[in-house]
């Protein structure tokens, strides 16, 4: 009688666990020189620094030692509250097409950063991680139609996001000066 209720109890949390997902796309061949500069967040998965970020732009750069300088800035709580400004540094992972990296906020930590989704012309980007915890919507102007952005959520979606959790980063229409 044990062994049975032991295999019971076996076989019901086997069917609890989730099944593992498919690892997500990235994207190919990503022109590093090309996709530095200024990038907008439309909407991303909120960290503790950002719940409640305002003009949000994250900006890349390639440093001569081939690391990427990252800057990231928004106004806290409001369009004209505190400007925040963090620095990160990314390291591309060699034979990923320059799509993974590991970003690090603090040594030696580097944290998941996939470019999993990227337009044609670069004009906008979804950054996620394997983990399917965080992800980020960006473009190169302050804003995108409504049409794209549903689009990229879908995107996530498909790839086994909780879009629920993305926050809309308000813009200026004229984009945040720095």
């Amino acid at each position: 009688m044990k062994p049975t209720l032991l295999l019971l109890a076996g076989l019901a949390l086997a069917a609890c666990q989730s099944a593992p997902q498919r690892p997500l796309p990235l994207a190919t061949a990503v022109d590093l020189d090309r996709f530095m500069g200024d990038w907008y967040v439309i909407a991303a998965t909120p960290t503790f620094i950002d719940k409640e970020a305002f003009d949000a732009i994250e900006s890349y750069r390639r440093d001569a030692d081939g690391s990427i300088a990252t800057t990231y800035t928004f106004h806290d709580g409001a369009f004209d509250g505190p400007m925040r400004r963090y620095t990160p540094r990314g390291f591309v992972e060699a034979g990923s097409g320059n799509a993974v990296w590991g970003m690090r906020f603090v040594w030696p930590f580097r944290a998941d950063y996939r470019i999993a989704w990227l337009a044609p012309d670069y004009s906008r980007v979804v950054i996620a991680r394997e983990a399917r915890d965080y992800a980020w919507i960006m473009a190169r102007k302050p804003r995108i139609s409504e049409a794209q952005v549903e689009e990229l959520y879908g995107f996530l979606r498909d790839n086994g996001y909780d879009t629920g959790k993305l926050r809309r980063f308000p813009q200026r229409d004229a984009g945040a000066v720095r």
